[in-house]
C-alpha cells in the first residue's frame, strides 16, 4: 500500500506535469504546421495570380476600351505606376496536335509591355536551364541541354520566321494545356506531343457586336513558339497567349474606317451620261480597342492605391475625350485590383475558407490540451490537499495558493508552447526531405505534384503566426489550470489537514 502511494505521488508530481507540457507542445506544433503549410499554399496562389495580372486593371469586356494607348501613356506618366499594358481576353476553342479541342481563354498581348507588368518572360518554360530542379538529381530535365535561348526570343516576340523572311504570328500555350507534355514527379516536363516551332494549334473565336450578338466564327492557325507556367493550374491548363494585333483583327477590335451609311455603293450615271463607280465617303476612323489594361504599381505601392490612382487618371482621361469617343463613363467602367476580378476573387475566397475551416478543426482538436491540463491539475490539487492545508494554516492567502498553481500551469504552457514552436519550425523547414524519406522508405507519397501541381510543399514559417500560436498555447495551459487553482484556493485548511 505504501509503495502504491509513493507511485501515485511520483506520477502526480513528475509524470503528469510532463504529460501536460507534451500535450501543449504537440497541439501547438500541430496548429502551427497546419497554418504554415495551408497558409503557404494560399501565399503561393496569391503570388502566382499577382504575377499574371499585375496590381490592378481597367477593363471593359466585349466592346473594349478605345484610345487605350493614350490612356496607357497617361498611366505610365504617373509616379505611382511603374508599367501598364493592353490586353484582350476572350473565350476560345483551341485545337491541339493531339486531335482534342479545348475550351480556353485566349489572351492577346504586346509581349514586352506585358512582361513588364506581369513578369511574363520569367514564366516561359522552354529555355536553357543552368541548374537542375531540387528533385532532378540525375539531371533528366531536357532544358539543361538546350544550346541557346531561341525559343525564349520567339516567345517574347510571339512570332516565328516565315518562308519569305516575314514573321508569322505565333502562340504560347499554358504548360498543362491539351496534355501535350508528361510531367515528372520531380516537377519538370517532357514533351510527348509537341514540337515547338513546327506544330501548330488552331484558335477559334466568336467576334461579338456591341449588343453581344455573334457576328461570325473566326479561326486561325498559330505555330507554337513556347509554353508558360504560372503555378495556377486553371491558368496553365486553359490559357493561350497570341499577339494583340492578331486577336484584335480576329475579333473586329482593330482600327476600322467609318463611312457614311446612307451613301450608295455601286454604279451611278452622271450628268454627262457616263457610268461611274461610287464609294461611300469616309467620315472618320474607329480606333483599335483593348478589353483590359493591366497596371503594375511602383515599388512600395499597394494594389488598392494603384486602383484608386487609376480611377483618378481614367476620370481625367474621360473628361478630355467624352462620350463622343466611345469611352464608357467612369462610373460604369470596371477598375479593380487583381484579386477583385470575379473569378479570381471567388477562387481565392474558397481557398481562404478551406484554410480557415482546417485551422478551425485543428483548433478544436487542440482544445484537448486545455482539458488534459485541467484533468492533470485537478488530480494534482487532490493529491496535494494536505500540502495546501499546511500552506493555508501557516498564513498563505487564497490568492497566493491560486497563483501557485496558475504559475505552475503558466510554466508548463511556456515550456510546452516554445518546444511546440521549435518542433513545428523543424518539421516545416524540412517537410520536403521528410516527405521524400516517407516515399523512399515507406512508399507513402502524400504529396504528388502531378495532382497538386506545386512541385514542393511550402516550408516557410511566418514569425507572426508562430508568435500567435505560441501565445495561444500558453493561454490554453493557464485556462486549463484555472479551475483546479480556484479549487485549491477555496479549500478549508482544517479539512485539508485531515485529508488522507
Amino acid at each position: 500500500m505504501y509503495q502504491a502511494l509513493l507511485t501515485r505521488r511520483y506520477l502526480t508530481s513528475k509524470i503528469m506535469p510532463l504529460l501536460a507540457a507534451v500535450a501543449v507542445m504537440l497541439c501547438t506544433a500541430m496548429v502551427l504546421i497546419t497554418w504554415s503549410v495551408m497558409g503557404g499554399f494560399l501565399n503561393m496562389l496569391l503570388a502566382s495570380g499577382r504575377t499574371l495580372m499585375g496590381d490592378a486593371l481597367i477593363t471593359w469586356p466585349v466592346v473594349g476600351i478605345p484610345h487605350y494607348q493614350e490612356l496607357i501613356d497617361e498611366l505610365r506618366a504617373d509616379p505611382l505606376i511603374a508599367a501598364a499594358t493592353p490586353t484582350i481576353e476572350t473565350p476560345a476553342l483551341l485545337a491541339v496536335p493531339t486531335g482534342d479541342t479545348l475550351m480556353v481563354q485566349a489572351v492577346g498581348v504586346e509581349p514586352e509591355s506585358y512582361s513588364a507588368v506581369t513578369g511574363f518572360k520569367d514564366t516561359i518554360w522552354w529555355r536553357p536551364l543552368e541548374k537542375p530542379l531540387p528533385k532532378d538529381l540525375d539531371r533528366r530535365d531536357i532544358r539543361l541541354r538546350m544550346p541557346n535561348d531561341n525559343l525564349l526570343r520567339a516567345a517574347m516576340a510571339l512570332a516565328l520566321p516565315g518562308p519569305g523572311g516575314e514573321e508569322i504570328p505565333a502562340a504560347v500555350l499554358g504548360i498543362e494545356a491539351g496534355g501535350l507534355n508528361r510531367r515528372d514527379p520531380g516537377g519538370w516536363y517532357d514533351p510527348v506531343m509537341l514540337m515547338l516551332g513546327y506544330d501548330s494549334v488552331t484558335l477559334s473565336v466568336l467576334p461579338l457586336s456591341r449588343a453581344g450578338v455573334v457576328v461570325d466564327v473566326q479561326k486561325r492557325a498559330f505555330p507554337v513558339a513556347n509554353q508558360f507556367r504560372t503555378g495556377l493550374y486553371e491558368v496553365d491548363a486553359k490559357s493561350v497567349i497570341v499577339p494583340l494585333a492578331t486577336l484584335q483583327e480576329m475579333l473586329g477590335l482593330d482600327e476600322a474606317v467609318r463611312v457614311e451609311s446612307a451613301a450608295p455603293l455601286g454604279a451611278a450615271v452622271g450628268q454627262d451620261g457616263r457610268e461611274s463607280f461610287t464609294r461611300p465617303s469616309v467620315i472618320g476612323r474607329d480606333p483599335a480597342r483593348a478589353t483590359s489594361i493591366l497596371i503594375r504599381g511602383a515599388p512600395g505601392s499597394t494594389p488598392q492605391t494603384v486602383r484608386d490612382r487609376a480611377q483618378e487618371i481614367y476620370a481625367r482621361f474621360y473628361d478630355s475625350k467624352g462620350d463622343a469617343e466611345g469611352l464608357p463613363r467612369p462610373t460604369r467602367i470596371h477598375i479593380l485590383t487583381w484579386d477583385e476580378r470575379p473569378n479570381v476573387a471567388q477562387f481565392i475566397g474558397v481557398v481562404k475558407k478551406e484554410t480557415s475551416l482546417v485551422l478551425f478543426i485543428f483548433g478544436v482538436v487542440s482544445l484537448t490540451s486545455v482539458f488534459l491540463v485541467f484533468a492533470i491539475f485537478w488530480a494534482m490539487v487532490s493529491e496535494k490537499t494536505r500540502d495546501v492545508g499546511i500552506l493555508r494554516a501557516v498564513g498563505a492567502g487564497r490568492s497566493g495558493v491560486a497563483w501557485l498553481f496558475l504559475r505552475y500551469g503558466l510554466t508548463l504552457g511556456v515550456v510546452g508552447s516554445i518546444l511546440g514552436g521549435a518542433l513545428a519550425y523543424t518539421v516545416v523547414r524540412n517537410i520536403n526531405p521528410i516527405h521524400e524519406w516517407l516515399g523512399s522508405a515507406l512508399g507513402i507519397y502524400v504529396w504528388d505534384p502531378r495532382v497538386y501541381y506545386f512541385s514542393v510543399i511550402p516550408n516557410q514559417v511566418d514569425p507572426v503566426k508562430a508568435a500567435m500560436v505560441v501565445v495561444t498555447g500558453v493561454v490554453c495551459a493557464v485556462v486549463g489550470a484555472l479551475v483546479p487553482a480556484l479549487k485549491a484556493a477555496r479549500m478549508d485548511p482544517v479539512r485539508a489537514l485531515r485529508w488522507e
